[in-house]
């Protein structure tokens, strides 16, 4: 099983779960979260007064999936969260070791 931890831009949050759904994706986790990487920010002007906004709004999605199901994930999430403009995000794959369903106890991959 693999960990999908993706690191995308607000708006595209809909696109990205509407492309992980139409490949049979069935749950992921969404956080809201703030950071930033090599866009470092940006300035912003209030009543005429210039300030630096460091740590930039962006959406964490966490999904646990079949080693199978990764390549196609991973492209979805590339597609559906692209904008070409700087800041579009990373993604990051981790290996899960175990998965355990509370509510059945079932683990592993019938877990996921």
């Amino acid at each position: 099983m693999k960990l999908i931890q993706a690191i995308i831009k607000p708006f595209k949050l809909d696109d990205v779960r509407e492309a992980l759904t139409e490949i049979g994706v069935t749950g992921m986790t969404a956080i809201e979260v703030k950071g930033f990487g090599r866009q470092k920010g940006h300035t912003e002007l209030y009543r005429g007064a210039e300030y630096v906004v460091d740590f930039l709004p962006k959406v964490k999605l966490e999904i646990v999936l079949k080693e199978e199901d990764l390549d196609r994930a991973i492209e979805a999430i590339q597609k559906a969260a692209h904008t070409g403009k700087i800041g579009d995000g990373k993604i990051f794959v981790l290996a899960v070791e175990q998965a355990i369903r509370i509510r059945t106890g079932e683990s592993g991959r019938d877990a996921v």
